[in-house]
């Protein structure tokens, strides 16, 4: 497995297909670390906005990024310079931010090498938008995970609402559209499956049968062909 004694697992996909919550179950499933990209680019966003730094400048952000020290602890939270923040960037302002800083080649060529230190050595769940296509092209199992975008939104309404926000279906919707629009037009990294990703929808699925798929997918690792293409 290209010299790691275990995978790399690397789930992309849209906004709200749910692969945070998939990858941190896959990763608990297999003993894995979980690390979830998206939540840079989240607290990038997050510290610019506090810093006076615009979205829209991509080197003051790439000189940032530099400048912040961003981990996870062993909740699997997000933490700039020591401190968990991720409660304050799990909101859609700050999903918009990630999506407008992560526009920037500046800011992505900062924050790879942070990406790719997390799971140099295997044994890792990645989620965002491009770790099977830029971040590890050579991770052993590609997950494509996508949903409907009416569901996308129905599920980010009730994740909010469990973190006491409330907010309009509508907004949602349109959001995730503006954003899988941005996404998928960007010059740099846009989001696509990787070509032996195998793609996996989940509208109308469990969270529970998703993840025994993507656990199941992990396991059959090395014992047979890669199976790519569209999950049925």
């Amino acid at each position: 497995m290209r010299g790691r004694s275990r995978p790399v697992v690397a789930i992309d996909g849209p906004a709200g297909a749910g692969k945070s919550t998939v990858a941190r179950a896959v990763a608990d499933a297999l003993g894995f670390v979980f690390v979830d990209t998206g939540a840079l680019y989240r607290g990038l966003a997050l510290a610019a906005s506090e810093r006076g730094v615009d979205w829209e400048d991509g080197p003051a952000l790439a000189k940032l990024a530099g400048e912040l020290d961003l981990s996870f602890g062993p909740e699997g939270h997000l933490r700039i310079d020591g401190d968990d923040r991720d409660d304050e960037i799990r909101t859609p302002e700050m999903a918009q931010g990630a999506s407008k800083v992560s526009a920037h080649p500046e800011v992505r060529a900062a924050l790879l090498g942070v990406q790719r230190a997390l799971g140099a050595d295997g044994g890792a769940v990645l989620e965002g938008r491009d770790i099977g296509t830029v971040v590890f092209p050579d991770a052993e199992v590609k997950v494509f995970l996508t949903a409907a975008p009416d569901e996308r939104a129905r599920r980010r309404q009730r994740d909010l609402a469990e973190r006491g926000v409330e907010a309009d279906f509508q907004d949602l919707l349109a959001s995730i559209r503006e954003r899988d629009e941005r996404d998928v037009h960007r010059a740099v990294a846009p989001l696509r499956p990787a070509e032996d990703a195998w793609v996996l929808d989940s509208t109308g699925r469990s969270l529970e049968e998703v993840v025994e798929r993507v656990v199941a997918r992990v396991r059959s690792v090395g014992q047979g062909p890669e199976n790519s293409g569209r999950a049925t």
